[in-house]
């Protein structure tokens, strides 16, 4: 439908482009106008309910948009024409993309049915425009919502926001295309619902991109190889705030020695000495925080001015890890602690089960020949020196390697540091391995993840943690040092965690796990499940290293797992994080990486996903 309007002369507006050609300028009292950087096309949506309005998301999600309401009519008008004057300057032809909410239809608040979901889709009839249209139909076509398929109206004309149709109409060299929004996500009474209006948002706002891409690639240019390439490709004041406020949230407690114990070489004692019987009594740090304080602040901060869906998804996952954290803290040495870590870290299924089983089958218990045996000082200096070699190629890589008193034995990073445990006692065939680990690993990660734009990417994005220690137990694999006890105890965490999950106590799981390991190993191993009443997180280690296998089995490149902390569900969203320019390739490659014997094992993974299968012989 093409819109009438009483044709308005354009106030006067400055357009204060930058030299990278954005622009973010007020539009009136309540308007604004956003230019991303050059780009062929221009979306606008004149709002009388902006809080209500999809179309408004959609637009305000894009990378070029004029938004106001209808006060500002005339400063809209103005707008309007300097920024098509600036966008034709640059590129000829234009696509201006008109949204709009479709009216919604009188419902009974008791009917039995919902309003139809179809969207209206009218253009000009040129090429450009032509294009545009299919591709916007087209991919709307293929979005399904609450269990509903999306329809699509087309129109043989476009629709135009009052004020701007006659002004739009004089610009010579424009394309039009209009996008109605069907309300869906309204209720009765007023009301949305929210799920339903960020889907259809972020359904749209795809849609919109996709078709943006078909305009240019109808002889207007160079189309990019990716339609999401053409999304925002600089990030918000709000989106970098939002980022921070997270990340000092995140980084104002150490979850894991929260919740690890600080006596565990004594408790063992003490629980040996006593014939096995009852659980150990376990020390803990106090909390540096206030859980419950700390969750308000944590809600507090504002995801809604994105102005990106990707990010405010990315974002609002990791404050609900941060919120499940939290609620483990308050529930520590409780019995609500442990069903409070399944929300990170979910159960031991029936595939993981058996693939442990299986690892145990493959590999019978035996006493390894321990060979020479490295202390905590011996170990700190290789660490450090594995660190060095790093720095010589970025020398901002430089974390701390320190030897505390405090620890379990073994190693572990927290954000940038190394920490070990000065009880620990490690077989010198099994350093490389564990310093692959460790360092090549989590610090490396680290260390690329705060190269990028978004700190999220340095502390973990939501479920990052899965992923890590998988990549981790494969560094361990690439460089030969995977030996039948290591993968035989992460086999044993895993049965250990589903016994735990199943009811079993402390002396219980002791007992199941000795019958395949040493009392010292199966203690370590249940102290680990066990701590602060109960924490599932020792079934990722396995459960990551099989998803890493099967990456490589499928011929996956692993090189996205490096450029920080993230999660496998992930990987689109890097690929179009990087596409649009928002995140940077990874600074640092493990070394491990390189060497011709981990690319010969690499090699003879391809096709082979059984972990009994790949075990290496000590």
């Amino acid at each position: 439908m093409r819109h009438s309007s009483q044709h308005l002369t354009p106030e006067l507006f400055v357009a204060e482009f930058t030299p990278t050609g954005s622009l973010r300028q007020k539009v009136g009292a309540k308007g604004r106008v956003h230019i991303d950087r050059p780009l062929h096309f221009l979306v606008l949506h004149r709002s009388d309910e902006p809080a209500l309005s999809v179309a408004r998301r959609i637009a305000t999600n894009s990378p070029a948009y004029i938004v106001w309401e209808p006060e500002d009519d005339h400063a809209a008008a103005a707008a309007l024409h300097e920024v098509v004057a600036a966008m034709r300057s640059n590129f000829g032809e234009v696509l201006i993309v008109s949204l709009f909410d479709v009216s919604a239809p009188e419902t009974p608040a008791d009917a039995p049915y919902l309003p139809q979901f179809r969207v209206v889709i009218g253009s000009d009839n040129d090429n450009g425009a032509t294009r545009a249209a299919t591709a916007l139909a087209n991919a709307m076509e293929e979005v399904e919502i609450d269990l509903r398929r999306c329809g699509v109206e087309r129109q043989t004309l476009p629709y135009f926001e009052p004020a701007v149709s006659d002004l739009v109409n004089e610009e010579p060299g424009l394309s039009h295309v209009s996008f109605g929004l069907p309300p869906v996500h309204r209720a009765p009474g007023g009301a949305i619902y929210p799920q339903l209006f960020r889907d259809l948002a972020n359904a749209g706002g795809d849609a919109l991109l996709r078709a943006a891409c078909a305009f240019i690639a109808e002889g207007r240019g160079s189309a990019p190889a990716h339609y999401r390439s053409l999304g925002r490709s600089a990030l918000l004041a709000a989106a970098l705030s939002a980022d921070r406020k997270l990340d000092k949230i995140a980084r104002s407690y150490d979850f894991l020695l929260s919740v690890s114990p600080i006596n565990t070489a004594e408790a063992m004692t003490d629980f040996l000495v006593g014939g096995a019987v009852g659980p150990p009594n376990f020390h803990y740090r106090p909390l540096t925080v206030d859980p419950d304080a700390t969750k308000r602040r944590l809600y507090a901060i504002d995801l809604s001015k994105l102005e990106d869906p990707l990010l405010e998804n990315l974002l609002s996952e990791k404050r609900r890890e941060i919120d499940h954290q939290l609620t483990m803290l308050s529930a520590r040495n409780t019995p609500k602690f442990r069903p409070a870590s399944m929300l990170l870290y979910g159960g031991v299924d029936a595939a993981l089960l058996a693939a442990a089983h299986d690892v145990l089958g493959a590999a019978p218990p035996k006493r390894p020949a321990r060979g020479e045996m490295l202390g905590a000082d011996d170990i700190s200096a290789a660490g450090s020196a594995l660190i060095a070699n790093y720095t010589s190629f970025d020398e901002r890589f430089a974390p701390a390697v320190e030897v505390r008193d405090d620890l379990a034995a073994g190693l572990m990073v927290s954000g940038g540091k190394l920490l070990v445990s000065r009880d620990t006692k490690l077989a010198r065939h099994r350093l490389d391995a564990l310093l692959a680990h460790e360092v090549s690993v989590h610090l490396l990660t680290w260390f690329n993840g705060s190269l990028q734009p978004l700190s999220a990417f340095r502390t973990g994005l939501a479920g990052y943690e899965g992923l890590q220690e998988g990549l981790g137990v494969f560094a361990e694999y690439a460089v030969g040092g995977l030996t039948t006890s290591r993968m035989r105890m992460l086999a044993g965490r895993v049965v250990a965690v589903d016994a735990m999950l199943n009811g079993a106590d402390f002396a219980e799981c002791f007992r199941l796990l000795s019958d395949e390991f040493s009392e010292r190993t199966a203690f370590n191993i249940s102290a680990r499940v066990y701590r602060s009443g109960g924490l599932a997180k020792d079934l990722i280690y396995l459960q990551g290293f099989k998803a890493v296998i099967d990456l490589v089995a499928s011929g996956t490149s692993l090189d996205f797992c490096w450029l920080g902390k993230i999660a496998p569900a992930h990987a689109p969203l890097i690929e179009e994080l990087l596409q649009r320019g928002l995140l940077r390739p990874p600074r640092l490659i493990p070394e491990f990486m390189t060497r011709p014997d981990t690319k010969a094992r690499i090699a003879r993974l391809r096709g082979r996903t059984s972990l009994g299968s790949i075990l290496n012989e000590e």
